[in-house]
């Protein structure tokens, strides 16, 4: 059974009554149920917690992390943070949602500042510069069909990060950042 970790900030939650009325008890509960309900051994942490929810025991403890982050990456401890690295260095896999690729761990991770350009409808970019080996055998085609749409900026100006490509597609309806990295453990 795999053993998940459903992290999140939980504070908009706390400090906004409409968000509170649709997540009483968090995103990360209601993600948790979800994953409960297909036999996952779950846990939910966030980040007022002791250690932020994430103490070398729990992440010893965690197959898989997920992490919800919105408004708060800022208040996110660095130590908290290499902690997480290290384990997902080890083996540990992490699941970034939402506006998380700018939580400070996925930051850390891709080595970049994983800023976000937008885009407009029928506007197209390459995931991969010419010549790019990191975009060797990956679609140039990339479009995105809504009306706006969120996307990683050009390959081309972007750190290299070893094990690290483009996860190409096009999504008609949502905004979707897909990277695949494998790490050092595989």
């Amino acid at each position: 059974m795999t053993r998940v970790t459903v992290w999140a900030e939980y504070r908009q939650e706390r400090s906004d009554p409409a968000v509170r009325a649709v997540y009483p008890d968090g995103i990360h509960a209601v993600i948790a149920d979800g994953l409960r309900a297909v036999a996952h051994e779950v846990r939910t942490a966030s980040l007022d917690e002791a250690e932020q929810g994430l103490s070398d025991a729990t992440l010893a403890e965690t197959d898989v992390l997920i992490w919800w982050g919105h408004v708060a990456h800022g208040d996110v401890d660095d130590a908290a943070v290499e902690r997480v690295r290290a384990r997902v260095l080890d083996g540990m896999g992490l699941i970034v949602l939402h506006s998380g690729h700018h939580s400070k761990i996925f930051r850390r991770l891709m080595g970049t500042s994983c800023d976000l350009n937008w885009r407009e409808a029928g506007e197209r970019d390459a995931p991969c510069g010419p010549g790019d080996a990191t975009g060797e055998g990956v679609r140039q085609d990339l479009a995105f069909h809504r009306r706006d749409a969120r996307q990683a900026p050009p390959w081309s100006h972007r750190r290299r990060v070893p094990g690290l490509a483009p996860w190409p597609a096009s999504h008609e309806e949502m905004n979707v950042i897909r990277l695949a990295w494998e790490g050092p453990a595989g």
